[in-house]
């Protein structure tokens, strides 16, 4: 049981990593950094577009327009932060 309950950890870390690198990259291509033009980018972008939409468009959905801020990747992180909490002070202990 402790096997998946690391599994599960490690699936939430990477979560938070792919958050990142996605708010990293809406920079990098506001900022004309980088260009959506290349083949890359561009499917990095989707890929990632479409690993964090279905998480973040509820919490997008909840929240009040703000301006052209998009804060519901920094609430996703904060969620997954405070499950990881859980998991490790609550759960994991009472796991033979």
């Amino acid at each position: 049981m402790r096997a998946l309950l690391d599994i599960v950890m490690i699936i939430l870390q990477l979560g938070i990593w792919v958050l990142i690198a996605q708010a990293i990259l809406s920079w990098l291509i506001a900022f004309n950094v980088v260009n959506m033009r290349n083949q890359f980018v561009a499917g990095l972008w989707n890929l990632l577009h479409q690993i964090t939409e279905p998480f973040c468009r509820p919490i997008r959905n909840a929240l009040p327009r703000m301006s052209g801020i998009d804060l519901s990747p920094l609430i996703l992180i904060l969620i997954i932060i405070f499950l990881e909490r859980v998991i490790i002070y609550y759960v994991y202990p009472n796991v033979v």
